[in-house]
């Protein structure tokens, strides 16, 4: 099992200020400069630890957000790519959907892959139903424009001898010249993150690394379509290493205190979860047959609420740590407990050979600095050691 740490870099001090969404409505003049720098370095710091540490890196990125201030996973990378020395650097991911300009995407992949020395993993997401206003893009059609911008980036990577057209539909491009290219060739490994089942058979066929946020246990049936696929498609098993699940952790060296620490943590939970459920899903931006999906939830998306917990019950509104860690949401605890958690979870799940680690909430410094070393020194070479044995067995 592969570890990436991950923050979404959340101005969280007036999380508790706002009242209603944290996300493209509120306007920036609360977001002080000095406070917002010392954030932002405050993560760069937390990910050069992650790094000392044996683990690996993931940013993403949003738009007009107090929950995420990162506004490109590359720019975010590139820093990182320049003052780490061995870990991976995933950017999960990168919006093609709200970017108007895949080929300044590959331009920018290609940089951050040739100064790493080729640790960049590439993360292709559609983008937030909720930052649509803000790309100024219309979401009917959203995902065939998705795929046109990913197979151009695709031409991009490859084409070495000059300079090449492209000519779509919605990309039109002259003269498409990346330098410098890729470091790995013929292009950085690909992920995509996906909560469908549709999904995760497109991407089982194209092979790439498949990813789900927070989804718990009932992440499985999209484990199951994404591994039976990927079979069908390639002849051969899923390699674990394929499969990644992004969950919530707080650490620390007695159980009180992790739990104090999880509730701060999960605090993301809540602060995302006031997102309009109209924004997050405009008309057009989801397809008829995952709109048909969200039904039983009278049509509202919903990623940490209205889950069932593994006994059948429903997770109460706002959930409770006990169930956001039965639900595999997040895993908290001592060492030894968290260790424990991920790795029934991995084995429910058939296994996971990426665990993305997401810490932050409303954790200050000191505390999510010792909650992220005690992740990285104890419960990652358990994970390790637990895993080797039972490949042994």
């Amino acid at each position: 099992m592969k570890f990436y740490y991950f923050s979404e870099q959340g101005y969280y001090p007036v999380w508790d200020e706002i009242q209603g969404p944290l996300r493209t409505d509120p306007g920036s003049k609360l977001a002080e400069p000095a406070v917002a720098h010392r954030l932002l370095n405050r993560c760069i710091d937390e990910w050069t630890l992650a790094d000392q540490l044996g683990m690996n890196i993931m940013v993403n990125e949003h738009h007009a957000s107090y929950t995420c201030m990162s506004v490109s996973c590359m720019l975010t990378l590139s820093i990182l790519a320049r003052v780490t020395k061995n870990a991976r650097l995933l950017a999960l991911g990168v919006p093609l959907f709200n970017r108007p300009d895949p080929y300044r995407v590959a331009e920018e992949a290609a940089y951050v892959d040739t100064m790493s020395g080729g640790r960049l993993e590439l993360g292709l997401v559609k983008g937030a139903g909720y930052e649509l206003p803000i790309s100024n893009q219309n979401p009917v059609r959203n995902m065939d424009r998705f795929w046109e911008a990913h197979d151009l980036l695709l031409k991009a990577f490859t084409s070495h001898d000059g300079p090449v057209s492209w000519e779509s539909e919605n990309y039109q491009y002259r003269n498409i010249n990346v330098i410098p290219r890729c470091f790995q060739q013929p292009h950085p490994p690909i992920w995509m993150p996906t909560f469908s089942g549709n999904n995760a058979r497109e991407i089982a066929r194209r092979g790439y690394t498949m990813a789900t946020f927070t989804t718990g246990y009932g992440s499985k049936g999209v484990f199951d379509a994404y591994r039976e696929t990927f079979a069908q498609t390639h002849g051969r098993a899923a390699p674990p290493e394929r499969i990644a699940y992004l969950g919530m952790v707080a650490v620390a060296k007695d159980e009180k205190t992790a739990r104090e620490r999880g509730a701060r943590v999960a605090s993301y939970a809540h602060a995302t979860e006031r997102t309009p459920p109209a924004k997050l899903n405009p008309p057009g931006y989801m397809s008829v047959a995952d709109n048909a999906r969200l039904l039983p939830n009278q049509g509202a998306i919903s990623f940490f609420y209205n889950k069932t917990l593994p006994d059948g019950r429903k997770m109460s509104n706002p959930p409770t740590i006990d169930e956001f860690v039965q639900a595999g949401m997040l895993f908290c605890g001592t060492p030894d407990q968290v260790a424990e958690q991920i790795m029934r979870f991995s084995t429910a799940m058939g296994g996971v050979g990426n665990m993305i680690v997401q810490m932050g909430g409303m954790l200050e410094d000191e505390e999510n600095r010792d909650s992220l070393y005690l992740f990285g020194s104890e419960v990652v070479p358990r994970l390790k050691e637990l895993h080797l044995s039972a490949a042994a067995e």
